[in-house]
């Protein structure tokens, strides 16, 4: 079982959250938030932010599962966008500043015993079954059901009497628009 978590645009180089990187790599998750309280390095939080997130990822997928025998399996500082600014210098000229960030990939695996695992394959593949019946079941039964509220009652019962007033105010105009046209031809006459 593995679970993954990725900080995305950290503001740190890639070389040196790497630096972090190499001192946890393939320890347990207990040993690694132990070294990385004990850093120096300012990334080494962001890390342990991480590392958690991983934890708690893998909690969230498997249930039942043994933090303590929990693996970082992988932890990669991919480079992430620069940001280019520059300082002015002597004579008009320009020395271009990289403010480089970092994308932090860290993989977490641990092994999850035949019962806990077998329990929440049971729990994932009824759940999503019935809750799709039960969504069925009701947009079934909206289509089939008469309005249920008494405003939707009325609306329904207001339907046929309004075609036929439209239709009547529809007679009325046209007739009105003759009248006036057929005055009109004989005031010109």
């Amino acid at each position: 079982m593995e679970a993954k978590a990725i900080a995305r645009y950290v503001r740190v180089t890639p070389r040196k959250a790497d630096q972090v990187l190499q001192l946890i790599r393939g320890k347990r998750v207990d040993q690694v938030t132990e070294i990385l309280d004990f850093s120096p390095k300012h990334v080494a939080r962001v890390i342990g932010k991480v590392v958690k997130s991983a934890v708690a990822n893998a909690v969230a997928m498997e249930g039942k599962i043994n933090v303590e025998e929990l693996r970082v399996k992988q932890a990669v500082a991919g480079a992430g966008p620069t940001m280019k600014r520059f300082l002015p210098r002597a004579q008009g000229r320009a020395t271009p500043i990289l403010k480089k960030t970092c994308h932090i990939t860290v993989i977490v695996e641990g092994e999850v015993s035949e019962e806990d695992e077998a329990q929440a394959r049971r729990a994932r593949r009824v759940a999503p079954r019935a809750e799709a019946r039960r969504v069925t079941e009701t947009k079934s039964a909206a289509k089939v059901a008469e309005p249920s509220t008494p405003a939707a009652k009325k609306s329904a019962a207001k339907k046929p009497a309004a075609k036929k007033a439209d239709a009547k105010k529809a007679e009325t105009k046209k007739t009105e628009t003759k009248g006036r046209n057929a005055k009109k031809s004989k005031e010109a006459k």
